[in-house]
C-alpha cells in the first residue's frame, strides 16, 4: 500500500493550525480527505450519505476569511473537516439511525453538539453508518447494508458509532461525532484503532439525536469524540461542552460575531468542568488501579499483554500503579440491563415500530423469509426485552448493586486515580461472531451504567495486523484524567496506526 498523504496523519488541532498560518489550505484539508474516503469507502461502507461540494464550499469561505483575518481570531476547528454518525441531526442529510420506517427523512437542524462543531470551524464531510436503531455493536441494518473493518474487511467495526470509527481509522477523516450507551464510542474506537472519550454525564448535550433517550436516563447516554490523535481529545470535549453563545471563538473579542441564544442544550457541563485544554494531569501523581477483566469472560493474551504493556509504562513515568479486582463486576450486564430498566420509559419494540404496529414474533418469522426491515440483533433484542423490563426482586439487588459499585469505584479512584480496563475479551471479531457472545460488550457498557468518564486508547496491532487498546477510567468529573493518560500512552507507545494489510 502506498503512504498516505501526510495531511491524512496530522491531528485536527495540527491541520487548524498549518490552516491558520497558510501552510495549507482549508480546500487542500478538505480534498484530500475526500480522496482518501472515495478509495476506501466502497469497500468499508463507513460513509453513507456525503455533502461533499457543500463541504468545498465550506472550505473555499474558511480560505477567503484566513486570507484576510488574523490568525488568533479565527476558531479552534478553522478550515477543518469531520464526519457525523447518522443519528445526529445535519441539516440537510438523512437522519435514520438505520431504521428502515426513517429512510428518506432528512434534518431540518444542526444537532446541538454539530451545531457547536461548525461553530468551531469544523466542516462536515458526510454521515456515518450505525447499527439499527444504535442498539448493537455490529453497524448494519437494512437501509445501508454492513460496514467493514479498514484493518480487515473480514472483520466487524463496532457498533453503534461504527461508521466513525472505521473511516477515521482509515485515514479519512481526523475526528467524528459519536455517542455511547453501552459502549458506541469506545468499542468502534478499539476495533479501527482510534481515540475515542466516553464523557461525564451531563457535561455535553445529547440533544438532536435519534432515538434519545428519556431524560430519566442521560446519565447512561454520553455523546463524545473519536479521533485519529489523543491531542484532539480535550478540544473537541471543551468544544462540545461549551454552548455557542459562550463560545470564546465566537465572540465579538475573538473577532466573530456573538451568537444568539440559541444553543438548545438540555445539559450544562457540571460546576467545575473544563477548560480541558488548559488541566493537564501530573503523571507523577497519579494512582493508577489496573483490573484484569470482569471475572467472567476472561480477555485473550494479546489484550492483557497490552494493558500490562501500558501499565508498566505509566509507572516508569512516575506513577503508583496497583493492581485491584471488584467481584461485583461479573454481573455487568444485569447491573446495566437493571439500570436501563430502572432509568428508561420507552421501550424497544415501541422504537422499532416508529409509531406503527409492531409484532415481533412476526417480525422474526419475516426475517427468516428474508422479508423483515430489521436486522436480527434488533428483532432479538425486542423479543427478549419483556425478560428485563420487570422490577424483581433481583432486578432491584442488581440495580442497587450498581450504585454500590459505582461509590466504591469513585472512592478507590478520587481525583487523582484512573483505572486500566480491557476494552473487549478479544480484538474485532469476524462479521456475525458477536452473536455468540451477545454480552461481552458488557466490558464497555457497564460504565455507562455506572456513570464514569471513560478514554479509548489504542495500543498499536497484534500479530495479525488488528487494533489493541485499553480503556482509561475516571471519577466523575476527572475527564482530563483519563485524557491526559491517553496522550501519554500515545507519546510512548504510538497511538493510531495507519491499516497496511491491504484488506481494506
Amino acid at each position: 500500500m502506498s503512504a498516505l498523504n501526510p495531511l491524512l496523519t496530522l491531528s485536527a488541532t495540527a491541520l487548524a493550525e498549518r490552516i491558520r498560518a497558510r501552510e495549507v489550505t482549508s480546500a487542500e484539508v478538505v480534498d484530500a480527505h475526500i480522496a482518501r474516503i472515495e478509495a476506501v469507502n466502497g469497500v468499508l461502507n463507513a460513509v453513507v450519505a456525503e455533502r461533499f461540494d457543500r463541504a468545498r464550499d465550506e472550505a473555499r469561505v474558511a480560505d477567503a476569511r484566513t486570507a484576510t483575518a488574523p490568525a488568533e481570531t479565527l476558531p479552534p476547528l478553522h478550515g477543518v473537516p469531520c464526519t457525523i454518525k447518522e443519528s445526529f441531526a445535519l441539516t440537510g442529510m438523512p437522519w435514520t439511525a438505520g431504521l428502515c420506517a426513517r429512510r428518506g427523512l432528512r434534518a431540518r437542524e444542526d444537532a446541538v453538539t454539530v451545531r457547536r462543531l461548525r461553530a468551531a470551524g469544523a466542516i462536515p464531510l458526510g454521515v456515518t453508518n450505525t447499527s439499527e436503531l444504535c442498539m448493537w455493536m455490529e453497524s448494519n441494518n437494512r437501509v445501508y447494508g454492513r460496514t467493514r473493518n479498514p484493518y480487515d474487511a473480514r472483520r466487524i467495526v463496532g457498533g453503534s458509532s461504527g461508521g466513525e470509527g472505521a473511516i477515521i481509522g482509515a485515514g479519512g477523516s481526523p475526528f467524528g461525532l459519536g455517542a455511547d450507551i453501552g459502549g458506541s464510542i469506545r468499542m468502534p474506537a478499539f476495533f479501527n484503532g482510534v481515540f475515542g472519550h466516553k464523557p461525564t454525564p451531563g457535561l455535553v448535550p445529547n440533544d438532536g439525536q435519534f432515538p434519545l433517550t428519556d431524560d430519566s436516563g442521560l446519565g447512561l447516554l454520553a455523546t463524545g469524540p473519536l479521533a485519529r490523535r489523543a491531542e484532539d481529545l480535550p478540544l473537541l470535549l471543551e468544544v462540545l461542552s461549551t454552548p455557542v453563545d459562550e463560545a470564546p471563538w465566537v465572540s465579538p473579542a475573538a473577532g466573530g460575531r456573538a451568537a444568539p441564544r440559541v444553543d438548545g442544550a438540555s445539559a450544562r457541563p457540571p460546576a467545575g468542568a473544563g477548560p480541558y485544554h488548559r488541566a493537564p494531569a501530573a503523571l507523577d501523581r497519579l494512582r493508577v488501579i489496573t483490573v484484569k477483566g470482569d471475572g467472567l469472560t476472561p480477555p485473550s493474551l494479546p489484550i492483557r499483554r497490552a494493558q500490562r504493556r501500558a501499565a508498566e509504562h505509566l509507572e516508569r513515568a512516575g506513577a503508583t500503579v496497583t493492581a485491584a479486582s471488584f467481584p461485583a463486576m461479573r454481573h455487568g450486564f444485569e447491573i446495566w440491563a437493571a439500570t436501563i430498566e430502572s432509568e428508561q420509559s420507552t421501550s424497544y419494540a415501541e422504537l422499532l415500530s416508529a409509531g406503527g404496529e409492531f409484532s415481533a414474533p412476526r417480525q422474526v418469522a419475516r426475517w427468516f423469509v428474508g422479508r423483515s426491515p430489521h436486522t436480527l440483533p434488533s428483532l432479538a433484542l425486542a423479543v427478549l426485552e419483556p425478560l428485563f423490563a420487570d422490577s424483581t426482586a433481583r432486578s432491584q439487588r442488581m440495580y442497587a448493586l450498581g450504585r454500590a459499585l459505582r461509590t466504591e469505584l469513585i472512592e478507590a479512584l478520587r481525583d487523582d486515580g484512573v483505572m486500566l480496563f480491557p476494552p473487549h475479551p478479544w480484538v474485532a471479531p469476524h462479521h456475525n461472531v458477536p452473536l455468540l457472545w451477545p454480552v461481552a460488550w458488557v466490558y464497555t457498557a457497564l460504565f455507562n451504567a455506572l456513570e464514569l468518564p471513560v478514554t479509548q486508547v489504542p495500543l498499536g496491532l497484534d500479530r495479525r495486523g488488528l487494533p489493541l487498546g485499553v480503556q482509561v477510567v475516571a471519577a466523575p468529573g476527572e475527564d482530563r484524567l483519563s485524557i491526559a493518560v491517553a496522550m501519554e500512552l500515545e507519546r510512548a507507545l504510538g497511538g493510531w496506526v495507519p491499516p497496511s494489510n491491504g484488506r481494506r
